[in-house]
């Protein structure tokens, strides 16, 4: 009798990227349903809905969404919205490192908001017949307003689609060394064609202090991306700052805020800064226009010079190196 020893299939990997997502344009009549999607999640408005929904239907949605639209139209790509753009490349990219390195990887891209939507990655997953899913959240540091936002998003579509595919999250990387080494490699680049700056500036996306009394750890992983980001490159406590931007309402937000920052810095004496958003996989809206243009204007306001923008990690050759080694890792 001829024993016949078949090949065993090799596993197929599922790997789910999700960003936060974009409108499909950068009109008005785009940016109000993407807007009504974003500020309805309790994630990151959380207020009674008998509270909130009056305020947003009645009073932001009637203004945001033009003023919002003027804003995208300064940063608008011809192949569309930045964060859309470079996420999808972020997802071709890491489709072909796989393949390089002979991996049966299947990798697509969901947005927690807007499109493409997780429920359209996860059906497309599904039908290309994945064993596994790899769920990755573009978000460095975790927040419940943002990781976990993803997560309640994708056990939603799991729900509507069935799927009964075994899942994994990565929550967070804020102190993967091959994300750090990537994030080092982009500031030693830009000083390189620039030169340098005697103080660069590590501002991160902020949330409500209240959200992080509650327990939520991104604080915490801020403060440690950015030592670590640091001593990579060789920087004294006096060499660098660490800020959170982007506050909204009136209750008090993570400090110091980098506003009130850069006011000190220019009272300070620096007439030149370099700033870098260490907690965005790609650039968008924020770290495009309310970064690279408004804070190089309040600056320059408070008796500044010039400050410079280091971009986000994008499609680098060093981020994805680091996302597929991040993947690469959880499997084991």
């Amino acid at each position: 009798m001829t024993n016949i020893t078949h090949p065993v299939a090799r596993e197929k990997i599922g790997v789910l990227l999700v960003n936060l997502g974009s409108p499909d344009a950068p009109t008005a009549q785009a940016v109000k349903p993407y807007l009504k999607q974003f500020l309805s999640d309790r994630r990151v408005v959380n207020l009674p809905a008998l509270l909130w929904q009056p305020i947003l239907r009645g009073i932001i949605l009637r203004k945001r969404p033009a003023k919002s639209a003027a804003l995208y139209q300064k940063i608008w790509l011809a192949q569309g919205s930045p964060l859309t753009v470079y996420s999808r490349s972020i997802q071709t990219s890491l489709q072909a490192w796989s393949e390089q390195y002979h991996l049966n990887w299947q990798v697509e891209l969901g947005m927690t908001y807007g499109n493409p939507s997780i429920s359209s990655a996860l059906t497309h997953l599904i039908q290309g017949g994945v064993d596994r899913i790899i769920l990755l959240p573009l978000f460095p540091q975790y927040s419940t307003t943002t990781t976990a936002a993803v997560e309640d998003a994708y056990n939603q579509a799991v729900k509507d689609l069935g799927c009964v595919i075994p899942m994994t999250l990565i929550k967070n990387y804020h102190e993967q060394d091959s994300h750090i080494s990537a994030l080092a490699h982009s500031v030693r680049d830009y000083w390189q064609q620039h030169g340098k700056t005697r103080h660069l500036v590590m501002s991160f996306h902020g949330t409500p202090e209240a959200t992080r009394k509650k327990g939520d750890p991104y604080y915490h992983q801020c403060l440690v991306t950015g030592q670590l980001l640091a001593n990579k490159l060789g920087l004294a406590d006096g060499d660098f700052s660490l800020c959170f931007q982007s506050r909204f309402g009136y209750q008090p937000w993570l400090k110091p805020y980098a506003t009130d920052r850069l006011k000190q810095l220019a009272s300070e004496g620096h007439t030149h800064l370099h700033l870098i958003c260490p907690g965005f996989a790609v650039d968008c809206l924020e770290t495009l226009e309310e970064v690279a243009l408004g804070f190089a204007s309040t600056f320059k306001a408070g008796g500044g010079g010039e400050l410079n923008y280091i971009p986000a990690l994008n499609d680098s050759p060093q981020q994805i190196n680091a996302l597929g080694v991040l993947v690469k890792g959880v499997l084991g």
